[in-house]
């Protein structure tokens, strides 16, 4: 015998998606190759990349309410989202949801620098610098004074991601990546490790490791961690 209960049983994680339409390519979040477990997305309208980076979320977060509710009445056990910048939610989502939720890259920070040697800390890479605020930072658990670089507001990365646009110079996007965090572990030796914010930054995440030396953490093996406690491997 066995028992039910849920409409949508082997996807335990359930990934609230923007409403885009910029190429997503395997990597990044949004493509379900991505995963090596089976995921369970729902679009969140008229949650644009730019509504939710450039204009901080304003008026969208009864949206992103309702709509993990739904992925939680359908069966998921945890809840994720595909923007950094959405820790914003974390503190609301977490309290009014029966299952957890871990909305941002960003709330590794903290963990991630506690693994590192005394005098080393952990740098942050974002699509957008100017948008990523203190109150984003405290809401993920970070210190107010973390090193921070982004991709080039005007560059390819940022523009097509943040425009929305249908297409994109993928290796322009990994050069403006790679190149920002040069910038910032040039500009910061402190860092021992970078943390991913943009989940969209998955594809370039080798690339950046090789080119810094430095441990690089995304959404990628946040999430996977994530599906790991939700769903343990049997030995």
């Amino acid at each position: 015998m066995t028992t039910g209960g849920k409409s949508i049983y082997g996807a335990s994680v359930g990934i609230l998606m923007l409403e885009a339409q910029f190429p997503r390519i395997p990597g990044d979040m949004g493509n379900a190759v991505t995963w090596p477990f089976p995921v369970h997305y729902k679009v969140v309208r008229d949650a644009s990349p730019d509504r939710v980076v450039r204009n901080g979320a304003n008026g969208l977060y009864e949206c992103f309410l309702d709509a993990a509710r739904e992925l939680v009445e359908d069966g998921v056990d945890g809840i994720t989202t595909n923007c950094g910048f959405l820790a914003l939610f974390q503190e609301e989502l977490s309290s009014e949801l029966k299952v957890p939720v871990a909305t941002s890259s960003l709330m590794q920070v903290p963990m991630v620098e506690r693994l590192l040697p005394p005098g080393k800390r952990v740098g942050i890479l974002t699509i957008s610098a100017a948008s990523l605020t203190s109150e984003h930072l405290e809401k993920a658990g970070c210190e107010l004074d973390t090193p921070i670089a982004g991709t080039p507001e005007d560059g390819e990365f940022s523009t097509s991601i943040l425009d929305n646009s249908l297409q994109m110079d993928v290796e322009k996007a990994r050069e403006e990546n790679v190149a920002a965090a040069i910038r910032l572990a040039t500009i910061h030796p402190e860092i021992g490790a970078i943390v991913l914010e943009c989940t969209n930054m998955v594809p370039y995440a080798a690339d950046i490791r090789q080119a810094t030396g430095l441990p690089v953490f995304s959404i990628y093996n946040f999430i996977c961690w994530f599906q790991a406690g939700l769903q343990p491997v049997k030995f």
